[in-house]
């Protein structure tokens, strides 16, 4: 099995300080570990699509700006049987091993509404402070789920070089 996934990063800005939601996963038969919302694209579905139905199905929130938006282009109107879209994602990842092949891009966005006490196989959606999750993962890494490790760091990353944090 093959999976393509489309991954939120939901910032916020809060009393000066970013902001963004973590999960906790609940599905049965997986590890209970701390995520980002997202997940699996279904047939044709667009990342777009994807990332605003995953999101407001975790969280409940609504998704109102998605950076790379405005890069997006689609060859609606050249071909009826073929469309292909291309957007900017904030950045992919690529399983190089493990149980479950995939690819996914993580897109940073804002969103409005207020969040769920559980989604669909998730629970306790939160707001975090970006440093408070740079020291989490910095602490224990394994209580993040395996997908998400190097997607987490990589914003914090980006955070750092960018002096946002």
């Amino acid at each position: 099995m093959f999976y393509v996934n489309a991954r939120a990063i939901i910032e916020r800005k809060e009393a000066g300080r970013t902001e963004i939601v973590v999960q906790t996963r609940s599905k049965p038969g997986d590890p209970r570990r701390i995520e980002l919302p997202g997940g699996r694209l279904e047939p044709y579905e667009s990342f777009v699509q994807a990332l605003i139905r995953e999101v407001k199905e975790e969280t409940g929130l609504d998704v109102i700006e998605i950076e790379g938006q405005d890069t997006r282009i689609d060859t609606a109107g050249i071909n009826p049987d073929f469309v292909v879209e291309c957007i900017r994602p904030f950045c992919v990842y690529q399983t190089v091993k493990g149980p479950v092949d995939s690819v996914g891009a993580y897109f940073r966005c804002t969103a409005a509404g207020q969040l769920l006490e559980a989604g669909d196989d998730t629970e306790k959606p939160q707001w975090i402070p970006v440093d408070q999750l740079a020291r989490d993962i910095a602490d224990d890494p394994l209580q993040f789920s395996d997908v998400d490790r190097a997607g987490i760091v990589f914003y914090i990353n980006h955070l750092k070089q960018t002096g946002q944090i």
